[in-house]
């Protein structure tokens, strides 16, 4: 990914800063991979010859000899990167890189021998520095039109020859994200994430639950930022800013973003767009909120863009509202699985052009946004349990939306909904498997089958075979399972389940029985989702009993159906008839 820096007048300066150590140290190893000139230009970290004084001389000898006026800041700058997920480049792919990338900018085409001169720096592993003078040797000045859209160009072609993450070309669609000066800011005041991110994830927030512009205001001075309203002559508002408390400048003036810098859907005539058609929904008891709005998500992923592109534009705008709600309301266990959701779905809510407002699948979503966001107010009194319909049928919606998307040909809002999907799905399981422990009863007769024959002897916590534990619970999908890369993932779960006191057998095949298997890409992974919404339910259960969950009254039995002795006196206990000399007796 090429990003462009700030022309510049001092070429010493950055090189000095790109051979150095960094800000904080992280420069390691800097040296210069290509240049101009190869092989014949020597590189100041590996020459006795050349300094970086030296280098930034010969870079700057064409600028002072320019046969035309000098531009007022002719340093150009240029940092390429890869995400960490990608394999490391060697230095001489790095090369290649910097060649093809000054080549398609117009600093330096190929077989032009009086091109400007450049040099590429790597003193990191995922990323290298181009630093060119804008001053061609025969005096003139370059030609620089499109020089970043056509480096991007480039940056897709390496995608696909070295096998990196495939980005995508640009719709104007994207996400806008923080600078890297937003991102030293946040870490410097001790933020977990640059005022931007914040700030957009608010407003989206107000927007998918506003119905007016005063409540759009309303709603975001409730949530603590600072707004400010842009006033027309005539009295109109025209747009708006915000801005955190305690987020200044240099000058010690307020950051202020406006809708459009946020994102381009948060402009204040895109937010408008959301309560042009006014919605009515029947007041529903809390109960009956989740069930509701799973009958409107699935009626309206069966019909979403069966009106043509603008309307099935305006569709997947609405469902993206719909999830940031969702995200905001929905059971704590699930929640931040939700955040994530929304987050990668915004890509996927944006599409080129222009979009209807009146379909009738947008329509149903609103409905349901407008459904969970009134009866936020009732979120704490609805469980994990009661929100499983709605998951199920929130992973139609967004399935619907891929599935869209890729007829449209949307290649990055298509893998936007693929991500958000998998992130669902996964909040479904582990909904699942926390309804499992809700409506799990141990099988006593096990332990009494057992009794009647042979007694196998325990294994002490963790050493019993979990292999023999799926064969036992999942006999159809035993062999599946042992051979998929997430059994190792699971076996810690089961192993964690029976540490905990509880039979695995029992609590696999439970987990298993919730919903089917067969469709799942890894049977594995999603008992192992299931296994994980089961030891929050336990755990949750278990604190609010205030210890353990398998504890039993004395003489009874436990969860597992084994039997307890009685509670036999000691030399604590008080004497019988001491009671009326000691007041009432405590409750035990």
């Amino acid at each position: 990914m090429p990003k462009k820096a700030r022309d510049g007048t001092d070429t010493w300066g950055l090189l000095d800063y790109l051979y150095g150590p960094g800000k904080r140290d992280e420069h390691t190893d800097p040296h210069m991979v290509a240049s101009w000139d190869d092989p014949y230009v020597e590189d100041p970290a590996r020459s006795l010859n050349m300094t970086i004084a030296d280098l930034a001389l010969i870079l700057d000898a064409p600028v002072h000899a320019l046969l035309c006026k000098r531009p007022a800041r002719h340093v150009y700058h240029v940092a390429v990167r890869n995400p960490p997920e990608d394999r490391l480049l060697t230095d001489e792919e790095w090369a290649r890189v910097a060649r093809e990338m000054m080549h398609a900018s117009g600093i330096a085409p190929h077989g032009d021998d009086q091109a400007c001169r450049w040099v590429a720096i790597r003193h990191a592993d995922d990323h290298i520095h181009i630093v060119a003078t804008q001053a061609r040797q025969d005096g003139r000045l370059p030609r620089l039109r499109q020089d970043i859209v056509q480096m991007h160009a480039v940056a897709r072609n390496f995608e696909v020859e070295f096998g990196l993450r495939r980005l995508k070309h640009g719709d104007k669609t994207a996400r806008i994200w923080p600078k890297t000066g937003e991102q030293e800011k946040a870490a410097r005041r001790g933020l977990s994430e640059p005022v931007r991110e914040t700030l957009q994830r608010t407003v989206r927030e107000a927007a998918a639950a506003a119905v007016s512009d005063s409540d759009f205001f309303a709603r975001l001075t409730a949530s603590g930022v600072r707004v400010k309203q842009r006033v027309a002559p005539d009295g109109n508002v025209t747009g708006y800013s915000v801005a955190m408390p305690g987020d200044r400048d240099g000058g010690q003036h307020a950051v202020w973003f406006s809708g459009a810098r946020l994102a381009s859907d948060l402009s204040l005539p895109r937010v408008r767009e959301r309560w042009q058609n006014p919605v009515r929904v029947p007041a529903v008891a809390p109960a009956e909120m989740w069930r509701e709005a799973e009958l409107r998500v699935r009626a309206a992923a069966e019909q979403l863009g069966a009106g043509g592109l603008h309307q099935g534009a305006g569709d997947v705008a609405a469902l993206g509202d719909l999830i940031v709600i969702a995200a905001v309301i929905a059971p704590r266990m699930v929640r931040d699985r939700l955040k994530d959701v929304a987050f990668e779905f915004e890509r996927a809510s944006r599409v080129p052009g222009d979009r209807a407002l009146e379909g009738q699948s947008r329509r149903l979503y609103r409905e349901s946004a407008y459904l969970l966001s009134r009866s936020a107010a009732a979120a704490g009194r609805s469980d994990t349990v009661s929100g499983l319909g709605f998951l199920l049928a929130l992973v139609t919606a967004i399935e619907a939306s891929r599935r869209w998307h890729q007829a449209q040909e949307h290649r990055a809002q298509a893998e936007a909904s693929g991500k958000a999907g998998r992130l669902l799905r996964e909040a479904v399981e582990v909904t699942a498997g926390a309804s499992a422990a809700r409506a799990y009863r141990p099988r006593p007769k096990r332990n009494a089958a057992r009794s009647a024959g042979v007694r196998r002897k325990p294994a002490a916590s963790g050493e019993r075979p979990m292999a023999g534990v799926v064969q036992e619970a999942l006999p159809v999908h035993a062999r599946e399972v042992l051979a998929d890369p997430a059994w190792p993932a699971l076996r810690t779960r089961l192993a964690a389940v029976e540490k905990a006191g509880e039979d695995p057998v029992d609590v696999l095949a439970a987990v298993a029985a919730r919903r089917e298997l067969g469709s799942a890409d890894s049977v594995a992974e999603v008992l192992t989702w299931r296994l994980d919404g089961w030891q929050r339910e336990r755990g949750a259960t278990a604190a609010a009993n205030g210890g353990g969950s398998l504890s039993t009254a004395p003489g009874g039995t436990d969860r597992l159906g084994t039997t307890r002795k009685p509670e036999t006196p000691g030399a604590t206990r008080r004497p019988p008839g001491d009671e009326q000399h000691r007041g009432p007796r405590r409750a035990r």
